[in-house]
């Protein structure tokens, strides 16, 4: 089942929940509104080249909209309207006020020099920068995009409407970045593990990790695993994966990756099959790649007691439910993976106050979010009777079906 498949049907299965009326459901289904703009630049070589740049902005009852931007080379219209309408429902659910959006440019920036990265960067922003805005719609980077991207679309944005550095989040910290956010979605992680552990009586000290995935989020994630007495025994990339059962020493594992670019040859460990680590012994199993890892096929097999979504959608619905069956406890990807977008709401509030927190301020106030969005989502779970994914999603479009009744826009 594809994302916009899987999201539609948990949205669906919420509404029924919470008895929404069949209008309002339909409204909140609805983008707001689907930006398509053509992007012409002169290559380096003097001939144009012309890329499609699009955005959705899926709704906006409790703020501005907020979401990434993609330069990838095949940017799926349907996956991109599921992803920005995730984003409207994991903003509700860490109550911060925003609604959801994404969009980006298919492009393979892979293919594009640096000086065409910048163009393309600007022509995109030059199409849309009235539709984008302070209060209206904040980007971010995604994949195929960095602080750099955000830095261009600052400079050319702040060329038509004056110096705007809340415009857009994930920028370098010279230009009003926010210290923490390069590691926000890692620690989110850990914290929203904390939270659904101590629940169970229990508590990361001493427990097993399996890492799925070792980009950005993966190696922060079990990095403050390992700092905060957790045993991450197996991590994997798309370059290999490694096993250790004593505890694998993650900081030299991401100095091994830096140094050769993948996890091969690795001595502080022994090299596994990576398609075993889904299914690999451990108590704790963390997905932070690809979605749809988890399937009919290897969810019966799966040993971990807990599984926390760190990437956007990793557990098929069939999954779910053979897990479920298993007693296996999801922590959903909607909760789990949103300290990024926490960190760029306080990214933003610092640029619009013109005021800059430190990073202990930052994580702190990140690990109070986490934790107050764990004990809402348990709430709706007991008042619902339902399990911890159902819990997110009613407690997301519950909170954006209230905004939008209250604003009057059901009239």
């Amino acid at each position: 089942m594809n994302a916009l498949a899987a999201t539609n049907r948990n949205f669906r299965h919420a509404a029924r929940i919470l008895g929404l009326d069949s209008k309002v459901e339909k409204s909140l289904l609805i983008p707001f509104r689907e930006i398509k703009v053509e992007c012409t630049i002169p290559k380096d070589d003097g001939t144009l080249a012309s890329y499609i740049g699009f955005r959705v902005q899926h709704d906006n009852a409790r703020g501005p909209m907020k979401g990434g931007i993609r330069y990838h080379p095949e940017v799926d219209p349907d996956e991109v309207n599921a992803l920005a309408q995730l984003m409207t429902w994991k903003s509700a659910v860490a109550d911060i006020p925003y609604g959801g959006a994404k969009g980006g440019i298919g492009c393979n920036p892979g293919d594009l020099s640096k000086s065409e990265l910048e163009r393309l960067t600007r022509v995109f922003t030059q199409k849309i920068h009235d539709l984008i805005g302070v209060h209206t719609d904040v980007p971010a980077p995604d994949m195929g995009t960095n602080a750099q991207t955000m830095a261009w679309i600052l400079d050319e944005y702040s060329k038509f409407h004056g110096h705007s550095p809340a415009v857009v989040t994930g920028k370098p910290i010279d230009l009003g970045g926010s210290l923490g956010r390069e590691a926000a979605t890692g620690r989110g992680v850990v914290f929203a593990t904390e939270a659904l552990l101590a629940e169970h009586g229990k508590s990361i000290k001493g427990l097993t990790f399996a890492v799925q995935g070792f980009g950005n989020v993966g190696s922060w994630a079990a990095k403050i695993i390992q700092e905060r007495g957790g045993k991450v025994i197996a991590v994997s990339d798309i370059s290999g994966a490694v096993k250790n059962p004593n505890g694998i020493d993650i900081p030299e594992l991401i100095r091994h990756k830096e140094s050769t670019g993948s996890l091969k040859n690795f001595q502080g460990g022994d090299s596994m099959d990576a398609n075993e680590l889904l299914v690999h012994e451990c108590d704790v199993l963390i997905p932070c790649a690809l979605g749809g890892v988890l399937n009919r096929e290897n969810a019966a097999d799966v040993k971990a007691k807990f599984i926390i979504e760190a990437a956007n959608h990793p557990t098929d619905p069939e999954a779910d439910e053979i897990l479920a069956k298993k007693g296996v406890v999801v922590l959903p990807d909607i909760y789990a993976n949103s300290g990024g977008v926490t960190v760029s709401y306080f990214e933003w509030v610092q640029n619009i106050q013109g005021f800059m927190w430190d990073e202990e301020q930052v994580n702190k106030t990140l690990q109070n979010y986490m934790t107050r969005a764990f004990h809402n989502i348990k709430v709706m779970c007991q008042t619902h009777d339902c399990n911890l994914r159902m819990g997110a999603f009613t407690l997301g479009v519950n909170r954006v079906a209230r905004a939008t009744l209250l604003r009057g826009w059901e009239a």
